[in-house]
């Protein structure tokens, strides 16, 4: 089966590194696709920053694909530094490259080897610490 969108080797690189690196708090990489090559791109690596700070970070007309490990203090006091996709997707994104991104999600989902999504279809105010642990702790 032929796919629509190529994840090529150096995005593929570029997530396992960020998957195995030591990151501390929180940090993030974000992933576009470019429509004229329809293929991947690291389109911006994040560190030290709050979620609510990438969020501010994220186009509000583009979707995009953003991986994040997030430091996570359970009940017992553990801490842990898990992955979760957020699957970027405003409602102000031109329709064929939405249509392109939903269509390529559950591939890059397969190929960055995360099991929680959470979607965001409404800008910054979607994309919260909050949200994202409540999503973590689900």
């Amino acid at each position: 089966m032929s796919r629509a969108v190529d994840i090529p080797l150096d995005v593929k690189d570029a997530l396992k590194k960020f998957r195995f690196a030591n990151n501390k708090g929180t940090a993030g990489i974000s992933v576009k696709i470019v429509k004229a090559s329809l293929s991947m791109a690291v389109d911006e690596e994040f560190q030290d920053m709050t979620i609510d700070e990438m969020a501010e970070e994220l186009p509000e007309s583009s979707p995009r694909y953003v991986l994040i490990s997030h430091e996570l203090k359970h009940k017992d006091g553990r801490i842990s530094y898990p992955l979760i996709l957020i699957n970027w997707a405003p409602s102000g994104s031109p329709t064929d490259l939405m249509t392109l991104h939903a269509s390529s999600l559950s591939y890059f989902q397969q190929t960055a080897e995360v099991a929680k999504v959470l979607e965001v279809r409404d800008g910054a105010e979607g994309l919260t610490t909050e949200t994202v642990e409540e999503r973590l702790l689900a």
